[in-house]
């Protein structure tokens, strides 16, 4: 079971997950986020209302049975004194011959903004003889998310801008995000979505999420300046022959809650250090 073949490395991971221990105790505080209502997209039901808890058992529901998946647990510390708290958990399953590969991640905000996932991953390396049609697999992601706002790179991008999906124009179809897939973005409809104003292309920062550290103090100053709420971006890599898809990586990433997330959290610290300033000092005197 997948339980065992983790138990070393969940070991070094508490039972449960603890709650910060602020010298203010305080409350959690919802933080903002892109998503609200119907419009939640998720990834293998992971969305960003889910907590380091919930995500980390959906992850180990997934792998349940496989004994060669493995597991990490990531832990930081809100402040210098707070209690350390599952800021990221990374679930993999390696790929073989016939066998496909997985790995689904997940990074989480302090228990001071309720522990939330900002970001969210899932890479799928095909086995050869299990690679899926890539109008399959535009016909499904198109099932789940809808209408994609913009197609080509290899990805359908859905971003998200006061509680919908953008448009850039293009009104896809299944047909038409077939076609488009493995061509160049449009460059008009790419000026189109970032307008008259001088924030980021939320293409971009997606792209950098992928690859940079996923913390909130790491993708912050970007999430800030994104031109969006929320990307949800679909890169179908060809197989072989091309037709077919050799490796699937969904990221969704929340930057509407990273930049709420991380004032909650600053917040916090700071209150509870200047709640530590104020106790008082005194020592027993010398008898």
């Amino acid at each position: 079971m997948l339980r065992r073949a983790l138990l070393f490395i969940l070991a070094m991971a508490p039972a449960a997950l603890p709650a910060a221990s602020l010298a203010s105790d305080a409350k959690p505080k919802p933080p903002e986020t892109a998503f609200s209502g119907k419009l939640r997209p998720d990834i293998l039901g992971v969305s960003t209302d889910a907590t380091a808890e919930s995500a980390r058992a959906a992850f180990e529901t997934r792998f349940k049975g496989h004994a060669d998946a493995k597991a990490d647990i990531q832990q930081q510390k809100l402040g210098d004194s707070g209690t350390s708290f599952v800021a990221a958990v990374n679930f993999n399953l390696p790929a073989g011959p016939k066998q496909t590969g997985e790995l689904l991640s997940g990074s989480f905000s302090s228990p001071a903004s309720g522990n939330r996932a900002y970001f969210i991953a899932r890479n799928l390396t095909f086995a050869a003889d299990q690679q899926p049609a890539k109008a399959d697999m535009i016909k499904e992601i198109m099932g789940k998310y809808g209408v994609p706002t913009i197609v080509g790179d290899q990805h359908l991008y859905y971003i998200y801008r006061s509680g919908s999906v953008i448009s850039s124009g293009t009104k896809y179809k299944e047909a038409t995000a077939l076609e488009a897939i493995d061509k160049p973005l449009d460059p008009r409809a790419a000026v189109k979505l970032n307008g008259e104003t001088v924030r980021g292309s939320c293409v971009a920062v997606i792209k950098r999420a992928q690859t940079k550290a996923k913390t909130l103090s790491a993708m912050f100053d970007e999430a800030k300046g994104a031109n969006c709420d929320g990307v949800l971006s679909v890169q179908l890599i060809p197989g072989t022959p091309t037709e077919r898809v050799g490796i699937a990586q969904f990221t969704l990433l929340d930057t509407k809650l990273v930049v709420s997330a991380t004032a909650i959290d600053n917040e916090a610290i700071a209150a509870d250090q200047n709640e530590r300033k104020a106790m008082p000092k005194g020592s027993a005197p010398k008898l």
